[in-house]
């Protein structure tokens, strides 16, 4: 058995040395890039104490905020390249919510080869694959989040396979910790799956996605069209069962995005957001959610400002106005940010 351990070893760092010899001629390169930003927030149903937000990054009343300092690192030298990602502020804090120290701070880390053209193995931590929204503002053309992003993964750590299958094709599979954990005690493993295409212009993207494990099972599809030089659609659906101790509670969620270009230094998107939180997991409402948000993109080279209006409507009355802090079922909130990308 030695023996064979022995035999295999050496076949393998001959393999590894074979590799090195034939990237040796090409040349190490490094990236660094990185955006900051910032907004302020306020809702106009004005209750003290009360921000009436029940999604991501933007927890705030009548304040300005500071958003997240985002640095990035990308290194690359033959087959195997390494990305580095820290993030300081309020995104990166409640991105890695679970994580304490240093860890809050890292958004992703990860390591990959490229075994051949069609195979791709990373590991680490990286952002999820499910859904449309980024947590970095300058990927995204709303600045406040969407339901579906904020109550879906975040990111994951374990090991992932990237496929081509020919064409437009593609599909990715993993094993990894429990959603959002970047370190566990528990044996417990998630499934993470994506299969992607295109059209031959790649105007027209779908990716179906999956996670599951631990009783936690979530289905997510996102289609992206560019209809013209100046419109281009977007859609986001996720449902998600949760399983737990006998008892079971799921919510489902859907997003449709329009966006408008009339100049490269200006863009509208209107974002239509709907989240059925049905079984009282994870908001705890019991009831449905119409969010209707209009934002402008005002681009002047790596800075963009963008002033948004957001209307969001309940089934139930979980919003608060006024100093009496009397329950509603809407509430109307303006911010305005600003984001710069170097």
């Amino acid at each position: 058995m030695l023996r064979k351990i022995l035999t295999l070893s050496a076949a393998a760092c001959a393999c590894l040395s074979l590799n090195a010899q034939s990237d040796s001629s090409k040349k190490a390169t490094t990236v660094l890039s990185g955006s900051v930003d910032a907004y302020y927030r306020y809702s106009f149903s004005d209750a003290p104490t009360k921000t009436n937000n029940f999604t991501s990054f933007t927890n705030s009343q009548n304040s300005f905020e500071l958003g997240m300092a985002s640095f990035r690192v990308d290194h690359s030298f033959g087959k195997v390249s390494a990305v580095a990602d820290i993030g300081f502020g309020r995104r990166a804090q409640e991105f890695s919510y679970n994580d304490v120290g240093s860890l809050a701070a890292i958004k992703q880390m990860y390591l990959s080869y490229a075994v051949t053209d069609h195979l791709k193995l990373t590991m680490g931590k990286w952002a999820t694959h499910v859904g449309y929204e980024l947590v970095d503002a300058t990927g995204n053309r709303n600045y406040s989040m969407s339901y579906g992003f904020s109550y879906g993964p975040f990111f994951h750590t374990g090991v992932k396979a990237d496929i081509a299958l020919g064409g437009k094709t593609a599909m990715m599979i993993g094993v990894a910790n429990p959603t959002d954990q970047s370190t566990t005690t528990t044996s417990a493993k998630f499934i993470l799956a994506q299969v992607s295409t295109a059209s031959k212009n790649d105007k027209i993207k779908g990716y179906l996605n999956f996670q599951g494990g631990n009783g936690i099972t979530q289905y997510n599809m996102v289609i992206t069209g560019a209809l013209s030089d100046k419109w281009g659609i977007a859609y986001d659906g996720s449902m998600q069962c949760l399983k737990s101790a006998g008892q079971s509670s799921n919510w489902k969620s859907h997003a449709l995005y329009l966006n408008y270009d009339p100049i490269s230094s200006l863009g509208f998107t209107l974002r239509q957001d709907y989240f059925d939180d049905r079984t009282l997991s994870p908001i705890g409402i019991g009831g449905k959610i119409y969010a209707t948000t209009l934002s402008a993109n005002i681009k002047n080279q790596n800075l963009t400002i963008i002033p948004e209006i957001r209307m969001d409507n309940s089934a139930s009355d979980v919003f608060f106005k006024g100093a009496s802090s009397t329950k509603t079922k809407s509430t109307l909130a303006f911010l305005i940010a600003a984001v710069y990308k170097f």
